[in-house]
């Protein structure tokens, strides 16, 4: 939810709001008068997924023997999750 201030309020108490946008997230909505000329929120962080191609295309490649490694441990981890430990899934039908 965003709060309305008057630009005036905002500036007299610029220090809080500029916590609360840190701490709690929070969005305020600025007005001169009664318009609406600006916006204070957190800044978005995180890339979209459009780039992820991009991002997956900049990691370093793995050696053979990385992937080696990897792959070893890919087999062991599968194996552990397939573990018969009597363990049943309620929701299974």
């Amino acid at each position: 939810m965003k709060t309305s201030l008057s630009v005036t309020d905002t500036a007299r108490n610029f220090s809080d709001i500029i916590n609360r946008v840190t701490y709690k997230g929070e969005k305020f909505i600025l007005l001169k008068g009664k318009k609406a000329v600006a916006e204070i929120s957190p800044v978005k962080t995180g890339r979209p997924l459009s780039e992820l191609q991009e991002v997956l295309e900049s990691l370093p490649a793995l050696s053979s023997d990385e992937l080696e490694d990897f792959a070893t441990d890919l087999e062991r981890i599968r194996g552990l999750c397939q573990k018969d430990d009597g363990v049943t899934d309620p929701w299974e039908s």
